[in-house]
């Protein structure tokens, strides 16, 4: 059973998202809270497997919130940001702090539903809409590490390739598609890449690619 807070000001969102998961068999909506203060709190208190937070709260806004709750001692839960915006900022700091996914309110309920699930495995997705724009900004972005490091010669040029893939912003599907292999195979690749690079998931795996100056000069359409 997957546990599920859900931190938002509108109540309105808050009674719709938990009626939705009352209509899956393996969700459960352990608690609400209604401002950034509150959902750390509950996030501690309770412990949810996945806390999903509006950008947009009174008293602590959610990007802090999610700071806060990844930067407690022995956290284990996975969060989801939402927001009615796509703006980049937004994006770079919910990924800094660790976040497993910034998604846009206007997705349809079961691709929400689908990305509690992601988090509760311990992947991480971007919504689609913003993830191939931001990639494309991570290299004049980021400041680039000074020099190649020694965890990538552990890497075999397949995993090396689904690396660049990730980098591209890339779905399962599409590498499989590119690499002429089953999904099963890529995940297996893609598993290993973040084993031996030591990353929490695949997006973190986009900000190593281009750290490290990866990928070609050429930006991700």
């Amino acid at each position: 059973m997957i546990r599920v807070l859900l931190a938002d000001d509108h109540a309105m969102f808050c009674s719709g998202m938990r009626a939705l998961l009352d209509t899956q068999p393996d969700f459960t909506c352990v608690g609400e809270a209604c401002d950034g203060r509150e959902a750390v709190a509950e996030t501690a208190r309770l412990r949810p497997d996945v806390a999903v937070l509006d950008v947009r709260m009174p008293r602590l806004d959610g990007l802090a919130a999610t700071e806060a709750i990844l930067a407690a001692p022995g956290n284990d839960t996975r969060v989801l940001v939402l927001t009615t915006y796509d703006a980049d900022e937004y994006v770079y700091r919910a990924l800094r702090a660790g976040a497993s996914g910034f998604l846009l309110k206007s997705l349809a309920p079961e691709e929400l539903v689908a990305a509690m699930r992601v988090a509760a495995r311990g992947d991480a997705l971007i919504d689609p809409s913003v993830t191939r724009r931001l990639v494309a900004k991570f290299a004049t972005v980021l400041e680039p590490a000074a020099a190649e490091p020694p965890e990538l010669a552990r890497l075999t040029s397949r995993e090396r390739e689904v690396l660049l893939l990730l980098a591209g912003a890339c779905s399962n599907a599409e590498i499989a598609r590119k690499l002429h292999v089953g999904e099963e195979t890529v995940k297996t690749h893609v598993s290993r890449v973040l084993s031996k690079l030591g990353l929490p998931d695949r997006v973190h795996a986009v900000v190593y690619a281009y750290r490290h100056k990866l990928v070609p000069d050429e930006r991700p359409a």
